[in-house]
C-alpha cells in the first residue's frame, strides 16, 4: 500500500510541473508564426503587382501601337500603362521603343512596390518589378 501512495504522489508532481508548458510553448511559436503570415502575405501582395505590370506592359504597347504618329507612341504608352491599374504615378516608369525597323513596338514598365505591412516591411526591401511587352504597329 505505502507503494502505491508513494507512485500517486510522483504522479501528481510531475503532472503539477508540466501546467502551462503548452501556454509557454505557444507564446514562444506565435510571434514567428504571425511574422510568417505577414510575410506570405507580402509575398501574395508583391505577386498581385506583377500580374498588373505585365496587364500595365500589355495596355503601354497596344496604345502606343495604335498612336496615329509615331511622336505619340511615348505619350500613348504612359496614359495606357498609368490607366491600366492603381499605380503610384511617381513609383511607374514607362518606356516605348520601335523595334524591327519600326513594324513593333517594345513597351518597358517598371514598377517599385513598397513593402510596407507590418514587421515585414523594415525587414523585406522595397522590390523593382519590370515586364515588356511587344506588339506591331497597326498603320492609320
Amino acid at each position: 500500500m505505502a507503494r502505491r501512495e508513494s507512485r500517486h504522489r510522483f504522479e501528481a508532481a510531475v503532472t503539477r510541473g508540466d501546467a502551462g508548458q503548452a501556454t509557454v510553448e505557444l507564446a514562444m511559436v506565435l510571434p514567428l508564426v504571425v511574422l510568417l503570415l505577414l510575410l506570405v502575405a507580402q509575398v501574395a501582395l508583391v505577386a498581385r503587382d506583377q500580374v498588373a505590370v505585365v496587364h500595365a506592359a500589355r495596355e503601354a504597347a497596344r496604345a502606343a501601337a495604335v498612336a496615329e504618329r509615331a511622336a505619340d507612341r511615348g505619350a500613348a504608352a504612359t496614359r495606357g500603362a498609368r490607366a491600366s491599374g492603381s499605380f503610384d504615378p511617381d513609383e511607374i516608369d514607362v518606356r516605348a521603343e520601335p523595334v524591327e525597323g519600326g513594324r513593333r513596338i517594345r513597351a518597358t514598365v517598371r514598377y517599385t512596390v513598397r513593402t510596407n505591412l507590418p514587421l515585414v516591411g523594415a525587414l523585406v526591401p522595397d522590390v523593382d518589378l519590370v515586364a515588356d511587352a511587344v506588339m506591331r504597329v497597326e498603320q492609320p
